[in-house]
């Protein structure tokens, strides 16, 4: 039986090949715009794994997600609830930032969505949470509504799934901040009912 170590690095080298794919894609104009491919980073035995829309500013300078400050919002509610990001494997449906940050065109999401398949195939995590509306429309349901269905629990192929609001949009409208803090605890009883 292979060991846990071995098991992560063959991820990860699929991963890595993944990623490089998505480095020469052009399979949309969002190639030519953009500074970095976004891949997506963390663990890649991961057993939760986080889906955002599209990189930000900060992202496509930095080729990482999450890392400006919808990101570092994101990394309170971890840190809040128990959960430590280095342990998770974080992603977006985009690889590319679209334009002033403007939300995926269908097209877009149409040709970055099979790097994404990809990654859920490689990491094969227990749990998906979607960040944000589009996201979740993308993933769960296309008549997914975030503020009536956030943090509700579905069982979609082979994977346990539920959305919350997105960091950015907590940073827009804080009185969303209490009903993030009450999903991200339901995301870890989730998890530690899984291990």
């Amino acid at each position: 039986m292979e060991d846990k170590a071995s098991v992560r690095a063959e991820k990860q080298a699929r991963l890595d090949a993944l990623a490089a794919r998505c480095a020469a894609c052009t399979a949309c104009p969002l190639g030519q715009t953009r500074t970095n491919p976004v891949f997506g980073t963390g663990d890649p035995d991961a057993s939760l794994m986080f889906v955002g829309e599209a990189p930000g500013e900060q992202e496509d300078l930095s080729g990482t997600p999450f890392v400006g400050r919808a990101g570092q919002l994101l990394d309170r509610y971890l840190y809040a609830v128990g959960i430590r990001r280095e342990d998770v494997y974080i992603a977006n449906i985009l690889k590319c930032r679209p334009p002033k940050n403007r939300d995926p065109l269908p097209a877009e999401e149409d040709a970055c969505m099979d790097f994404l398949r990809g990654q859920v195939r490689i990491i094969r995590p227990a749990v998906i949470v979607c960040l944000g509306r589009i996201a979740a429309m993308r993933l769960i349901s296309p008549d997914y509504r975030i503020s009536a269905e956030h943090g509700q629990w579905v069982e979609k192929g082979g994977f346990l799934m539920t959305a919350v609001f997105h960091p950015a949009a907590l940073l827009r409208d804080p009185r969303r901040k209490e009903d993030m803090l009450k999903d991200m605890r339901s995301i870890k009883e989730k998890l530690d009912s899984l291990a």
